[in-house]
């Protein structure tokens, strides 16, 4: 159900939200199992506090569709170049439905070789990576996932876009518990935070970006149309180099640089591949497998022992919230996607 929670708000369980996001997707020409996979991903986002990864991203969803940057009925293809190597090509479809076909066959090479690698070819990515790996982690194994964007990004040193925000993932199953999982961008922040601060009219920090012309600015309309930053200056900028090149080349599709060229100016989500890596701790070291994952929770224990907090506790403390109470939603975003395809 929902229910308006004030003038500024609408209040939403997980199920509407969930029918809500499904029928908007469809409304705008998503075929059946596209909506289902791409809506149970915004679903995910906004369930675990994430916001510019959450419901917002249906109107990215309906622009790129819009835009004819998506083909909304693709037809993923699923073959195995290797042994120990999976590929789909998505056809131009959004990736969701991509990794949900290449999913099993993933986790059964892993299983079967210790170690194992997805790639995605030909689809449109707009969301965050975490679902994925977390989706690897529940099933007992370590997961990376990386995947370029559009050239948005400019270089430690530069000014000028060269990388995507270019995401970083990772997930490691934890007996008993949620899975370990992070995700972070190698931008200083997520493009549509930037958005977001846009949408709301307030300015951004000083070192979030650059103007067309190079220089620093709090302006969020400015630094979408110039170039955002690196986080942690070079350390981020060989980061996103290195996901440049093993989501793009290494796997026979785009860099970030040629998915905007690709986009031709509509506008759309970015066009490419990603490279997934699943791991079997089994398959590096059998009967003993328990023991050293006990190993790795003595870790985690350290860590939040002393009060620092374990990457990916948010979401999780975010998620058992809105699984009991639901997410609540600024009007006006609802009502922009109420408006979709009306």
């Amino acid at each position: 159900m929902s229910e308006a929670t004030g003038k500024d708000d609408v209040h939403l369980d997980l199920d509407t939200l969930r029918v809500l996001a499904q029928d908007r997707l469809r409304a705008v020409g998503l075929a059946p199992d596209h909506a289902v996979a791409v809506a149970e991903t915004m679903v995910a986002g906004e369930r675990d506090g994430c916001a510019s990864h959450g419901i917002y991203r249906l109107l990215v969803a309906a622009n790129s569709v819009a835009r004819g940057v998506v083909v909304p009925d693709a037809v993923p293809v699923v073959t195995e170049p290797a042994r120990a190597v999976a590929r789909v090509d998505g056809g131009g479809g959004f990736a969701q439905l991509a990794f949900a076909r290449g999913l099993p066959l993933l986790i059964e090479k892993a299983r079967a070789n210790g170690i194992a690698a997805l790639a995605l070819n030909n689809v449109v990515h707009f969301a965050a990576l975490w679902p994925e790996v977390e989706a690897l982690a529940e099933q007992g194994l370590v997961a990376l996932a990386f995947t370029p964007s559009h050239a948005w990004v400019a270089p430690e040193g530069g000014t000028k876009p060269v990388f995507g925000t270019n995401p970083v993932a990772f997930g490691w199953p934890r007996p008993g518990g949620m899975p370990f999982v992070f995700d972070f961008a190698t931008s200083v922040v997520a493009r549509g935070e930037i958005e977001l601060h846009r949408r709301a009219g307030r300015p951004v920090p000083d070192d979030w970006g650059y103007d067309a012309q190079g220089r620093p600015t709090t302006d969020a309309e400015q630094v979408l149309a110039g170039a955002m930053r690196t986080f942690g200056g070079h350390k981020g900028s060989a980061l996103a180099a290195m996901v440049e090149l093993i989501a793009g080349p290494l796997i026979g599709d785009l860099t970030s640089a040629e998915s905007l060229a690709a986009d031709a100016a509509r506008g759309g989500s970015p066009i490419g591949g990603e490279l997934i890596v699943a791991i079997d701790p089994a398959g590096f070291l059998g009967d003993a497998v328990a023991t050293h994952l006990a190993r790795a929770e003595a870790m985690f224990a350290a860590i939040e022992a002393q009060g620092a907090r374990l990457p990916g506790s948010r979401r999780h403390a975010a998620r058992r919230h809105s699984l009991a109470h639901g997410v609540t939603l600024s009007r006006a975003l609802y009502d922009d996607i109420l408006r979709i395809a009306a």
